[in-house]
């Protein structure tokens, strides 16, 4: 017992190691893409600064009927939007609304492909599951060490926490849909001709449909789980009163940070349902 503990294995020293190698020889790259990201977040959250709050809500308003043709979410998109507003905290639920939006869009960009090559390749998707259940698993404070010592502090490293914490849902339910689609479907497709290309964009997609929203869903709930952990590294947002208020003890700026993080998640939830989709 006493061998065993007594010669740990190294695997913090090589992870520190590994970072520094990073560091050294691709401190241009991660400069490069910090500045992308930030440039690109700065540039959207201006942009809807820039625009009469009411605006914003109106415009809001009118996206919740054209998605989901419902009065009764439309008056709580609204409703929910205009509640911040009065609570001061416009400028900071922009802040989270576009990391958000731009987190959830990258973790679909990289995940859905991924899904759907896994879900054609089984032993892809064997060698891929304990590694998203590893970036499921792994406490997500984790992931703020690396990326703040290569992105330094701001949106950026608070972004890409998000992106890796978020990214495992996108995959397997892209891969559960795909894997799903009805043999006889596939059948019917093959017989009329369909190439490998337009088989997934014709029937396998389409037919994994509820999945994949139900993945890009899930996406938008991980990412707004991430807000105050974001904030710890220097990233703007809600989260930002959440962690002054536990750090002076402020029940009512938590509670009203919190709530305004809630209805931007329900908003959001019921945004991107499917029409028609249930509770479970």
């Amino acid at each position: 017992m006493n061998w065993l503990t007594e010669h740990k294995i190294p695997l913090g020293s090589w992870i520190e190691h590994f970072v520094d190698w990073l560091i050294v020889h691709g401190a241009s790259f991660f400069d490069a893409i910090s500045w992308v990201l930030s440039s690109v977040i700065g540039g959207v959250v201006d942009a809807l600064n820039w625009m009469p709050p009411l605006v914003v809500v109106a415009l809001v308003g009118v996206l919740a009927w054209f998605l989901q043709r419902r009065w009764s979410l439309t008056l709580f998109s609204v409703g929910a939007l205009l509640l911040i507003l009065n609570l001061g905290y416009w400028s900071e639920m922009l802040d989270t609304l576009v990391l958000v939006l731009m987190a959830t869009l990258l973790s679909v960009i990289i995940g859905i492909p991924i899904g759907i090559a896994a879900a054609h390749r089984p032993w892809l998707y064997q060698v891929l599951r304990p590694i998203l259940d590893l970036m499921q698993t792994i406490p997500t404070f984790v992931y703020l060490i690396p990326t703040l010592i290569l992105f330094g502090l701001g949106v950026v490293p608070g972004l890409i926490s998000t992106i890796i914490f978020a990214l495992p849902a996108p995959i397997r339910l892209t891969y559960l849909g795909i894997s799903k689609v009805p043999g006889e479907l596939l059948e019917a497709g093959k017989a009329f001709g369909a190439t490998p290309m337009k088989l997934l964009l014709r029937v396998e997609l389409p037919a994994a449909m509820p999945s994949i929203t139900a993945g890009v869903t899930q996406c938008i709930m991980l990412s707004l789980s991430m807000v105050v952990v974001a904030a710890l590294v220097g990233a703007n947002g809600l989260g930002k009163p959440v962690v002054r208020a536990l750090n002076t003890v402020n029940v009512s700026q938590g509670f009203e940070a919190g709530l305004a993080i809630v209805l931007l998640a329900i908003v959001l939830d019921r945004l991107c349902r499917r029409p028609g989709m249930t509770e479970d």
